[in-house]
């Protein structure tokens, strides 16, 4: 997903950031669970193809949304974790949880 939208504009810094469903869904997870690793991801989100997840997570963590901490050194294994950025996303993903709720 490349930056498509002028980063002048905050609305467009905002969908240059989220603005794809996978990566909504994503801190979606993030904001229900205190860390995922790659393997929750896949079972939360089951039709998202590995290289995409792969791809949308390295994007979040690039925007400093997501961050990955090694829990395991042999074999390295990550999980990821909401920065104080991405948590400062919590009102705007509680607005669309609404929505969502409200126009079913």
């Amino acid at each position: 997903m490349s930056k498509k939208y002028d980063n002048r504009c905050p609305v467009g810094r905002t969908i240059n950031a989220i603005g794809d469903g996978w990566s909504v869904l994503i801190l979606r997870d993030l904001f229900l669970n205190e860390a995922c690793k790659f393997q929750d991801f896949q079972q939360s989100l089951p039709k998202i193809v590995p290289s995409t997840l792969s791809h949308r997570l390295k994007r979040l963590e690039a925007d400093n949304l997501i961050e990955r901490e090694v829990y395991e050194e042999h074999p390295i294994r990550v999980q990821y974790k909401l920065t104080k950025k991405g948590k400062s996303l919590g009102p705007i993903m509680l607005a669309l949880k609404k929505w969502g709720e409200q126009n079913p």
